[in-house]
């Protein structure tokens, strides 16, 4: 069931009433001035009466098919080039559509939680951004927030010109990134946009997938004890009787002249519809769209899996993989956004914090799966607040590795990453790759951000020296034998490598070279 959603029914209204009375229609990612993917089979589909003909006509192309009997239907387009010329799309069955200034292009998925559906009306320079948000071909559009163990097929939304108003309120990193590549690859660009703050990973998973997996069995056993229990109707009836209290309340205090004491109730969630529930966005807000012609996904989430970053491990690339198989249309191209620095500065060296091990998880998933990209922020995040605004450069990182893997473009766009370790005497020197022209050091001259510790695992602060183009020497004078060294471990960390290419840098990546066990692991 849709657990009582108003849009489930509206969308299964309109559904029976165009079915009745033998309208042809489609889902609304396959409307005016939608994009088309480029050099690809687009599939087109809707539904009808039950075995009638439809016909698909576009850009010289004419498909046939038959309604089956549900009433579903399906062509493929064959694979056309980019072009700035609106096409037009005649579907004939039991009646007619005409779809309007549609275009073929590139386009992307742009996935997460808030960071990815933060506004470009929240981001940094918001009314630059905004004013000059002018590229008509272009094109936004966004999928309405539907959690449910239903799938779904349909969602109330429209494809977009980009203009100051329609650009506003969509995802920022998902704008800047699409702009970016319009203006340099000069062919046009849809966007699709289904971020929901606060989402976890597991929402976003098919739910058979995930019981198959045995690191995520702690959160799906936590979840079967919720469905179980969980009564919305009672919280819903609580709330009521304390707001009618509160209500009464307020109008006794403003008949004395009085200001309120008391805050107003809060409403409760129902934890049933919403972003946590396994499965429940894969269904509302994936499936709806699924199978629609792209060129891939960018993706920035993982803060609310940041307690179980050990399973992320494995959850994260099964979340892939889901998303890929689903999707039948091979291993499409996947970048993420690794977490960026939050929470308070360490005064000492800690282990036991969370963000690490989470943005180690996103970072084993670049040896696990094939076209998959990562854009490392470590150096982005603000300390009071878990939205960096400056989501230009998150962006641009992640344009980096479209245009390198997918696109072709000689341009740096991997961190250098650490790869190799040799224990020379009191010192430890660590080898990285990607490192482009050489280590730099940003603001000061030495390295920092770095750890070390001896046979008993306890971390010091360390001195460190670049000793080479893709070398560093790590030691601390209180330890004579070290074993291990860290760089960025912890949820802010204080640090300062990049790789240099000209006026061109990109962060080191987090990373450990111990395998010591984890604060996450089991959770």
């Amino acid at each position: 069931m849709c657990n009582l959603r108003p849009t489930c029914f509206l969308l299964i209204y309109a559904f029976l009433v165009s079915w009745l009375a033998g309208e042809i229609r489609t889902p609304a990612i396959i409307g005016n001035h939608m994009v088309l993917q480029q050099n690809h089979p687009n599939p087109i589909w809707g539904w009808d009466l039950p075995e009638q003909s439809i016909e698909v006509t576009i850009s010289g192309q004419n498909h046939k098919t038959v309604a089956n009997s549900q009433g579903y239907w399906r062509v493929a387009l064959r694979p056309m080039k980019a072009s700035n010329s609106p096409q037009e799309m005649i579907i004939q069955g039991s009646s007619q559509i005409k779809y309007q200034n549609i275009l073929i292009g590139e386009v992307w998925l742009c996935s997460g939680q808030s960071n990815m559906g933060w506004s470009l009306g929240q981001a940094d320079d918001k009314d630059l951004e905004s004013m000059s948000a002018k590229f008509p071909n272009l094109r936004l559009i966004s999928v309405p927030q539907v959690g449910t163990q239903e799938p779904q097929n349909d969602f109330n939304g429209k494809w977009e010109e980009t203009t100051p108003e329609s650009a506003i309120n969509f995802s920022a990193v998902g704008y800047l990134f699409g702009r970016r590549l319009h203006q340099i690859l000069d062919v046009p660009i849809g966007l699709i946009d289904n971020a929901w703050g606060g989402s976890a990973c597991e929402a976003w998973i098919p739910r058979d997938r995930l019981n198959q997996l045995a690191a995520a069995k702690p959160y799906m056993d936590k979840w079967e004890k919720i469905e179980a229990e969980f009564d919305f109707e009672k919280l819903q009836k609580a709330y009521e009787d304390k707001l009618n209290i509160w209500q009464a309340k307020e109008i006794a205090a403003r008949q004395a002249g009085k200001k309120s004491a008391e805050r107003r109730p809060r409403a409760p969630r129902n934890q049933l519809t919403g972003q946590h529930r396994p499965s429940n966005l894969y269904n509302g807000v994936l499936k709806p769209i699924m199978g629609y012609g792209m060129k891939g996904a960018i993706w920035y989430q993982g803060e609310s899996n940041a307690d179980r970053g050990h399973a992320y491990r494995e959850i994260f690339p099964l979340m892939i993989q889901s998303w890929r198989e689903g999707w039948k249309q091979g291993d499409f191209s996947f970048y993420w956004v690794q977490l960026a620095d939050f929470k308070d500065e360490l005064a000492a060296p800690s282990t036991e914090q969370t963000w690490p091990e989470l943005r180690e998880a996103q970072t084993f998933t670049l040896s696990k799966l094939k076209n998959v990209g990562e854009a490392v922020i470590i150096d982005v995040g603000e300390g009071r607040d878990i939205h960096p605004r400056n989501k230009q450069i998150v962006a641009n990182r992640l344009v980096r590795n479209a245009l390198a893997k997918d696109y072709g473009v000689s341009i740096p766009y991997q961190s250098p990453r650490y790869q190799s370790m040799e224990v020379k005497e009191n010192k430890i020197i660590l080898t990285f790759d990607h490192v482009g022209q050489g280590l730099y050091c940003f603001d000061i001259r030495e390295p920092t951000g770095f750890t070390i510790c001896g046979e008993d695992q306890n971390f010091a602060w360390a001195q460190a020296k670049l000793v080479g183009k893709d070398k560093v020497e790590v030691w601390a004078e209180s330890i004579e034998k070290p074993t291990a060294v860290r760089y960025a471990w912890a949820d802010n960390p204080v640090c300062n490598l990049y790789r240099r290419d000209g006026p061109v840098t990109l962060p080191m990546t987090p990373f450990r070279t111990d395998n010591f066990p984890l604060t996450t692991m089991g959770k």
